[in-house]
């Protein structure tokens, strides 16, 4: 890598404020704010609104859509493959 033009990397905690869990993990994002972390050192904090601990896509919580309806709703309109054999 050529010295001087890549951004500093350093370690940030990520706050996320909906689910109340926060990760410790490098990035070249800062922050004015500070926290304390368990191992007793201070990070720069960032609050997010949403991470892996609140997506619904990672919690599960993801809505399920009735693909059902929609195949029988078709099949009503344009009539099924048997019929349109005939």
């Amino acid at each position: 890598m050529r010295p001087g033009i890549h951004p500093v990397s350093r370690p940030v905690v990520f706050r996320d404020r909906a689910a109340g869990v926060a990760f410790l993990t490098r990035s070249t994002a800062g922050s004015p704010h500070t926290v304390a972390w368990e191992d007793g050192n201070t990070y720069p904090v960032i609050d997010v609104e949403i991470s892996s601990a609140s997506h619904p896509f990672h919690t599960g919580s993801a809505r399920v859509v009735d693909t059902a309806g929609r195949v029988e709703r078709f099949a009503r309109r344009y009539g099924s493959a048997s019929q349109a054999r005939r």
